[in-house]
Order: structure tokens, then sequence, then C-alpha cells
């Protein structure tokens, strides 16, 4: 009893150093550019409001760092390279951190590790994985240029053409999946995040077949050099220590409805 009653009392005197270590920003004014087509990490609800994961992980940073945050909208092409040459402070979502666009950007530690997947029509039947759709070359895909789902369509499922005419090119994520919708295209590569997010939304018009394409790593991102990289570590730090990031997930992955 003695050694556990030690133990924890260690655990909370590493806690408080590690909260003594959180900065105080002193009410600086960060602006943070998004897409608002990412559901549930970023959206807009039936009533057009702005919400998800990543609002309520970006309040609570705020919070503890002592800044004050305002929101731009920008599309997922323009948004890396609008952050790189400063426009916008910080950029989010659901961002794979990766050594080419580190080029570019500066990011964040992780906050979400998250696998992809392959969103299809509810009654989607003339195939089940990456293999059975690239061999049939009647199938389409969607995708935006430049991002994680591009690359993965083009290099593991299909035949690494970048400009297979297979691939149907689009401005932003939520127009590659009211492509899929329509019929326009068969096939959307997300993350899980996003795609659960949209058969949740689907009302069984929506599904995902076939087993995870991969893994990715998700970061916030800052012009490079910003300092604005190690405060938000601590406080991602900080959030994952104590349970803010499990009460997340909880709340936009279980606990969250969308409307039907």
């Amino acid at each position: 009893m003695k050694l556990t009653a030690a133990l924890v009392g260690f655990a909370a005197l590493i806690a408080t150093s590690a909260i003594a270590q959180v900065p105080d920003l002193g009410g600086r004014e960060v602006v943070v550019t998004t897409e608002n087509a990412y559901p549930p990490l970023q959206f807009l609800d039936s009533s057009g409001a702005a919400i998800g994961w990543e609002y309520d992980a970006m309040a609570d940073i705020a919070k503890r760092l002592n800044m004050v945050v305002t929101y731009e909208n920008t599309s997922w092409d323009a948004m890396i390279p609008a952050v790189s040459e400063g426009q916008f402070d910080v950029g989010m979502t659901g961002i794979t951190i990766r050594d080419d666009r580190k080029a570019q950007v500066d990011f964040s530690d992780a906050y979400m590790r998250s696998e992809m997947v392959m969103l299809v029509r509810g009654d989607e039947e003339r195939f089940n994985d990456g293999p059975s759709f690239a061999d049939n070359p009647d199938l389409l895909m969607a995708a935006q240029p430049g991002t994680t789902p591009f690359y993965v369509g083009v290099y593991e499922v299909l035949d690494g053409d970048e400009a297979n005419p297979r691939i149907k090119l689009f401005e932003t994520f939520g127009a590659t999946v009211e492509a899929l919708k329509s019929g326009d295209v068969d096939l959307v590569l997300t993350d899980g995040t996003a795609g659960n997010g949209y058969v949740e939304a689907s009302n069984g018009g929506l599904k995902i077949v076939g087993g995870p394409l991969g893994t990715e790593d998700f970061g916030f991102i800052f012009p490079k050099g910003s300092d604005l990289v190690a405060p938000i570590n601590a406080a991602i730090a900080e959030m994952k220590a104590d349970g803010t990031i499990d009460a997340l997930n909880k709340k936009w992955f279980l606990d969250y409805k969308f409307a039907q």
C-alpha cells in the first residue's frame, strides 16, 4: 500500500510538472484555417455551425495556452501553400504528417492516428477490396490532388500512374463524397475518421468495404519556424496525459449522432 501511494504521489508530481511547463501566451491572437469538410474532425452541422473534434481540441488548446483563436475557411489544395506563406498561423483538416510536406510547413506532434479505408455507395456489389476495384476498368475513383488518398489510390490500388484517367480530381473532400453519392465515381479513399463519419450520416447510403490500406498520423501545420509549435505540442501532450484526447474520441466517434 505504501508503494502504491508513493507511485500515485509521484505520478501526480509528474503531471503537475507537465502542467507547469505549458506556457501562457498572454492572450495571443492566432488565426487557424480549416476546410470544414472532414467529419467528425471539422464540418458544418445541419444549422451551418462549424463543429467537430478539431474545433473542440483547438478550443481546449487555446484555453490551456491562453490564446485567442479565429478561423478562416480554405480549400485543401490551397491550405499548405497558404500556411507555408504565413497567411495563417495554423492549419487543421486531418492533415497527414509526411516528410514531403515538412519541406513546406512544420507539423505538431501527432494528435490522432487513423487508417485509410474504401468508402463506397451502400448498394455497391461490384468490388469489395482494392484488387477487385483495380480489375474493373469501368470503375472510377475520386480524390483531391496531392492528398494521401490520392497517392494511396495511385500507388496501392491502381497502377502507379498519377495521370490515370480512372482518378477524377475534385477541389474538396466533400465534393468527392457528393460525386460518389451521385454515381459519378465509384470509390473514395479516406481515413477511417472521415469515412466513419460519412457512413454514420448517410442512413445506409454509404459503407466501407475491405480492410484498411495503411495508417496515418494527423497533425496541425504551421509556417516554417513558427514559435507556436512547441506550446501546442506541450498542450497536446498534456491532453493525452489527462484523458482529454480520449474524451474527445469518445464524444465524436462514439457518442455523436449525425443528423439523418
